[in-house]
């Protein structure tokens, strides 16, 4: 676990202006009214040859570091909303506009953890896109107006 890594790229992400148009650099995808980086990637689970465990254990362990990022942001910001993904994810099939990085968040996971910091959002998730593909831990700094 690289708590204190995850801190920093979190805090750098803060200090970052947001872009005009949409960006990539490294693990960080940037645009007009947001950030979002992957903090850490599993394996992918394609030759899983019928091994649950391996899941398991790997969703475990990002769990466990998105619990510590949790911890870390509350003792600083105060305790965090719980942002129902799956309510933007409904928004987003039934055509109505969600704003990035709530759009790109629906991708992994079905809920955030998110504060509200100097106009700005910051949220962390554990995802996966699909059961093949690796789980991910997500950071995410966004304009405060895109989350509701």
């Amino acid at each position: 676990m690289d708590l204190p890594g995850h801190v920093a790229t979190v805090d750098a992400l803060r200090a970052r202006p947001f872009p005009a148009r949409d960006e990539r650099h490294g693990a960080v995808d940037s645009g007009p009214g947001y950030h979002i980086a992957d903090l850490r990637i599993s394996e992918d689970f394609w030759d899983a040859d019928g091994d649950p465990a391996r899941g398991r254990q790997a969703e475990d362990d990002l769990e466990a570091e998105c619990q510590a990022l949790v911890e870390v942001f509350t003792q600083r910001w105060g305790v965090p909303e719980t942002v129902d993904l799956t309510a933007h994810l409904e928004r987003l099939v039934e055509g109505e506009p969600v704003p990035r990085p709530l759009r790109t968040l629906c991708d992994y996971a079905q809920e955030a953890w998110a504060w509200r910091v100097d106009g700005r959002w910051i949220g962390v998730c554990v995802g996966q896109r699909d059961a093949e593909l690796p789980l991910q831990l997500v950071a995410a700094v966004g304009d405060a107006a895109a989350l509701p």
